[in-house]
């Protein structure tokens, strides 16, 4: 395991000035007086809490950068010579654009998908707002689901009160609106809650007023414990969030702070949503509220806590029939959180997803029913994707994926500007494929056999999202094809093996050496 410089990381832009550090504080082994910079501590000497979050705010995404001891890189895909799943084992028709990559999940109202991934959650942040078409669009053509996140409401400058309550929220219309414009049956808009999402109104608007029919409760705050802020930049429209409720800190109600701002030493305003606290009457009570408001499917989102934490949302979903449970694990993150935190907070993804299918059989074992289940928590590529959905299985119907699907919703949306000239032109990175958008972009005239005209108008960074997807897609036909599994119901736990002992403890996946042991020897011994 390598370790982590815990006083300096790109992410913070902030670097050690010696090139030997100690490993637990990340401290320069030599500190010298009348050092220049740049380590963390160095710049907290002047920006103080400024050094929690990534830099720029707001600009940018970060992922935590800790080295677990146990990953899902620790668990290799089984593949098989014989048989097939859900397919005649003909090789001319057992072959790999042949698999069905298509999920379900939901009880009542069921929500398919052409892929078994969805979004994170996209909310209050610059980088949702500045990129949601890209984002809601490119999910609506790829046949996904797309999450919107907290805080949309309570903080659109445009929102429109009325007794406590939003009457209108030109924001959040917007953002329904962007998806529904391609959405053809496959996917979904969800809308999460937080406190102050609830004290709002906003799943009465959102369900009454823009027709959104899947509501998603949040535990915690945000899936870093106390993530999910954003900075603003002006004293009134501090005062103004502060004035909807929001926690702003520092105050800037305080006349100190005021005069701080004025003269240039304080540059931003942190706002933050209070903490969520559970109890299984309040949630069931809240389920059945959201539910009797008209909304067809409630799902839920929960953090990287410990098992107990764990153990209250699998129950209670199950008890409360909700018809999705996203179970996001440490590191993770999108640049909202303080940085420590998505470093050093919470349960890693394999130990809590290992943890979820534990239980999740204990449950069945009991004969109650298993609520459908999403992983989260720092996926990627098409082998993450597998390895997720068979670590899972059978409890496991989709894995929810941050950084990875809103990157190439921004590169898309700056080849635009690329195109037209703007910074610098086409970087030679994006030239050697060609010089229009049509040459640039793979499924480009895909997409123009499918929307006509509409093509011309849609935003390059959606159509550089389905290019993503279409890449997840066929990349995941070509693993399961090689495990022999040509629908996503048909991938199991048998088709991983642990590569260390270690991991084969947490994961309950066998040992490489001992996978598939006993039916090797009764070959050998036939």
């Amino acid at each position: 395991m390598s370790f982590l410089q815990a006083n300096a990381n790109e992410a913070l832009q902030t670097a050690n000035r010696s090139r030997n550090v100690s490993p637990q504080s990340g401290i320069c082994s030599r500190c010298v007086d009348g050092c220049r910079g740049n380590c963390d501590m160095f710049n907290a000497t002047f920006r103080g809490r400024e050094l929690l979050y990534p830099s720029p705010f707001g600009s940018i995404t970060a992922g935590a950068d800790k080295d677990y001891p146990v990953d899902y890189t620790h668990l290799n895909i089984m593949g098989y010579a014989m048989g097939a799943k859900g397919v005649d084992a003909d090789p001319d028709k057992a072959t790999f654009p042949t698999v069905n990559t298509e999920t379900v999940f939901g009880t009542t109202h069921p929500v398919k998908m052409k892929v078994p991934i969805f979004t994170g959650a996209l909310g209050s942040t610059d980088i949702a707002r500045k990129n949601w078409e890209h984002f809601a669009i490119g999910a609506a053509i790829s046949g996904i689901v797309l999450v919107c996140g907290e805080n949309v409401v309570g903080i659109d400058p445009g929102l429109e009160m009325k007794n406590g309550k939003v009457a209108k929220s030109p924001e959040m219309e917007r953002r329904v609106k962007e998806y529904r414009k391609y959405y053809d049956g496959y996917g979904d808009i969800f809308v999460q809650m937080n406190v102050e999402d609830t004290r709002n109104g906003v799943a009465e608007y959102v369900i009454e007023k823009l027709g959104v029919e899947t509501v998603e409760l949040k535990w915690g705050q945000g899936a870093k414990c106390i993530g999910g802020e954003i900075k603003v930049d002006s004293l009134e429209r501090a005062l103004e969030l502060q004035k909807r409720g929001y926690i702003v800190t520092p105050d800037p109600s305080l006349p100190a702070i005021q005069a701080a701002y004025k003269a240039g030493q304080i540059k931003q305003f942190e706002r933050h949503s209070r903490l969520g606290f559970i109890d299984q009457e309040g949630f069931m009570k809240e389920v059945e509220r959201i539910r009797k408001l008209g909304a067809k499917r409630v799902t839920l989102k929960t953090g990287a806590y410990p098992m107990r934490e764990l153990a209250m949302a699998i129950r209670w979903s199950s008890d409360a029939g909700i018809d999705l449970l996203t179970i996001d694990g440490a590191p993770g993150g999108t640049g909202m959180s303080p940085w420590r935190m998505m470093c050093e907070w919470g349960i890693p993804s394999i130990y809590l997803h290992s943890m979820a299918v534990e239980l999740c059989g204990k449950l069945a074992q009991r004969g109650k029913r298993v609520p459908d289940i999403a992983f989260a928590g720092g996926f990627s590529s098409e082998d993450l994707i597998f390895k997720a959905l068979a670590l899972g299985a059978p409890y496991c119907k989709a894995v929810c994926m941050g950084r990875a699907l809103m990157i190439p919703g921004m590169v898309g949306k700056n080849a635009e500007k690329w195109l037209k000239g703007e910074d610098k032109g086409l970087p030679a990175s994006v030239a050697k494929y060609g010089s229009t958008k049509e040459e640039i972009f793979i499924n480009y005239e895909t997409l123009r056999e499918r929307f006509g005209k509409d093509i011309d108008t849609m935003p390059l960074g959606a159509i550089g999202i389905y290019s993503a997807v279409d890449k997840l897609r066929v990349g995941l036909q070509q693993l399961m094809a090689g495990s022999r599994s040509w629908e996503v119901k048909y991938i199991s736990r048998r088709d991983l093996a642990s590569l260390t002992e270690e991991c084969a403890k947490v994961t309950g996946i066998p040992y490489i050496m001992d996978a598939y042991r006993e039916e090797a020897l009764a070959v050998i011994y036939a």
